[in-house]
């Protein structure tokens, strides 16, 4: 149930990352600056996070070993980017209530229904038969409150009834999960050096309160960029990894070939050996930029990664862009995307999301 897309993105439920403003400069994740003295880091989160917390302790000691074993510094700018992802995404709770949720549900169900050309009441009808929990499945959706319990609904339902295999094949229909959020299929592509022994899936352990603080902890500093502002980084955890950079690279695009673009990161079509809109643009450059149509896919590849930064693609564009425009253009930019999912009720942007992040991560900061 997140946005469309092939690159991890995720959303607020009521509606991640960020670090140091000059360690983002750096070719490592976020560290400590020089001369700067790390923090210990439980007792800033039990200072920063509201009193109103009851479980304040236990997220002190999740972040302590997550920060620990992701090997991230410890400072107080660093914590305060996680707390505020972590307050914007579900103010704070492991398991956040979804709005609607059951409707959202039942929706989704009648849609694939639809689309497996299944009727819709034999779906409503085997629905109707008890669950492992002794409940049956209607029920246990006419109630769910939270996307916890909706991905143990569909894990049971895919399990335990031929039509759910039928409908759902192997894929739950719930994304993201936990208090930050974060997208299950990147925690399942990033669980390594996972400090603490799962019980069951990765699936299930980003619903808890460490599992979701360490997997939306990695996404958020566990990555080098070369951003001025930690603004950026809260836009490449709503958009993907290096979406900002990767917005500004298709804005210079658009000013070196006159092609607009949809300025949203994904330079390549993921999951495809099309070429999309951008790599398109970028063919129009290939001759100045002595480069084949093979050799630009190659290199717009690496988008998702810093390496991008250093192919002979990249510097190319920006030095014919930046001599069409007689200035300087910039390497970061806030990427214009709408964030779409059943759980969005307005007309929300990634801009949106990582400036109110920003927001709550300079609230946390000033907090003594």
């Amino acid at each position: 149930m997140a946005i469309a897309t092939t690159r991890y993105r995720s959303f607020s439920l009521t509606l991640l990352a960020a670090a140091l403003l000059s360690a983002c400069t750096s070719q490592q994740a976020p560290t400590l600056k020089e001369g700067e003295k790390p923090v210990d880091v439980a007792s800033v989160v039990r200072q920063k996070m509201p009193a109103s917390v009851k479980d304040r302790d236990a997220w002190a000691q999740a972040l302590a070993k997550t920060f620990d074993s992701q090997k991230l510094a410890p400072t107080e700018e660093n914590i305060c980017a996680v707390l505020a992802v972590a307050q914007q995404e579900s103010n704070y709770q492991s398991d956040p209530a979804v709005p609607n949720l059951s409707k959202i549900a039942w929706q989704e169900i009648d849609r694939r229904a639809e689309k497996m050309h299944i009727p819709v009441f034999l779906v409503h009808t085997a629905l109707k038969i008890n669950s492992p929990n002794g409940k049956s499945y209607s029920e246990r959706l006419d109630n769910v409150k939270t996307e916890k319990q909706l991905s143990a609904i569909f894990d049971d339902f895919i399990g335990m009834v031929p039509m759910g295999q039928k409908l759902f094949g192997s894929l739950n229909p719930v994304h993201t999960g936990g208090p930050m959020q974060v997208s299950i299929a990147f925690a399942e592509q990033h669980q390594d050096n996972y400090p603490w022994r799962m019980s069951g899936t990765v699936r299930q352990e980003v619903f808890s309160l460490r599992g979701g603080l360490w997997f939306g902890t990695y996404h958020l500093l566990n990555y080098p960029a070369n951003y001025t502002a930690p603004i950026y980084r809260f836009a490449d955890f709503n958009a993907g990894w290096y979406a900002s950079r990767n917005a500004a690279f298709q804005y210079a695009v658009s000013k070196a070939t006159g092609v607009k673009l949809a300025l949203d990161g994904d330079v390549i079509l993921y999951g495809s050996d099309e070429a999309g809109s951008t790599e398109m643009a970028v063919r129009k450059l290939a001759d100045k930029l002595s480069l084949s149509n093979s050799e630009i896919h190659r290199q717009l590849q690496k988008g998702d990664s810093q390496a991008f930064e250093t192919t002979a693609l990249y510097k190319g564009v920006y030095k014919i862009a930046e001599q069409k425009a007689g200035k300087p253009l910039a390497r970061e930019m806030l990427p214009g995307i709408q964030l779409e999912s059943p759980k969005i009720t307005r007309q929300l942007t990634t801009a949106w999301f990582a400036k109110r992040v920003d927001e709550r991560r300079a609230r946390c900061m000033a907090i003594r």
